[in-house]
């Protein structure tokens, strides 16, 4: 997609009505399906713009969707915008979860209810296996380049999955090592955007 083809919602009812939509078809993260909606059929971001903004959500306090949502509304429509996707975003889910919250105790002992869960579970960790292999082709562009991008991915995989070490340490350390490598290396380059 161009940059003069690209697309824009036509109104914070828009943007109101594609988060609702995001927000109900995700089990355990809507990341991927968000992926899906804003780059391949919305075409409201290039993936490059999704990754960039992505990057800038996980950054912030909050679900990381969430952050996403708000920027994208305050980019389109202002603060209408941001309230707008924001309450797409969060308003279908907290009625679900307001009345699963509800229904829990009664049906949590089921066998049933455990294995549905748990095989939501592994559909959305697959999800976001899928998304990642799909928008690894946007790391081309990216100052740090490919290989150090997988490093730092490798690294952060490592200390959390397989050493426990906590995320509170992990991804500011990570975060300013990435932040500085791609300086250095857009200095060292002179790359501008």
């Amino acid at each position: 997609m161009t940059p003069s083809t690209k697309r824009v919602p036509r109104s914070p009812l828009d943007l109101f009505l594609t988060f609702s939509i995001l927000a109900l078809q995700g089990f355990g993260g809507v990341l991927a399906v968000a992926q899906r909606e804003l780059v391949d059929r919305k075409g409201w971001l290039t993936r490059e713009e999704f990754v960039e903004a992505y990057s800038l959500a996980q950054l912030l306090p909050g679900p990381n969707v969430v952050n996403l949502s708000l920027m994208l509304g305050d980019r389109f429509f202002g603060w209408r915008g941001a309230l707008a996707a924001l309450t797409g975003m969060v308003l279908g889910p907290l009625l679900i979860v307001i009345a699963l919250a509800a229904g829990y105790n009664q049906f949590a002992d089921h066998p049933q209810v455990a294995g549905a869960l748990r095989g939501m579970g592994a559909v959305a960790a697959g999800l976001m296996i899928a998304m990642s292999f799909k928008l690894v082709g946007a790391l081309r562009a990216n100052p740090m380049g490919p290989i150090a991008c997988a490093l730092l991915a490798l690294v952060t995989l490592v200390l959390v999955g397989v050493l426990r070490l906590p995320l509170l340490w992990v991804v500011p350390s990570l975060g300013l090592a990435g932040w500085s490598w791609a300086r250095w290396r857009i200095a060292r380059t002179g790359l501008t955007r």
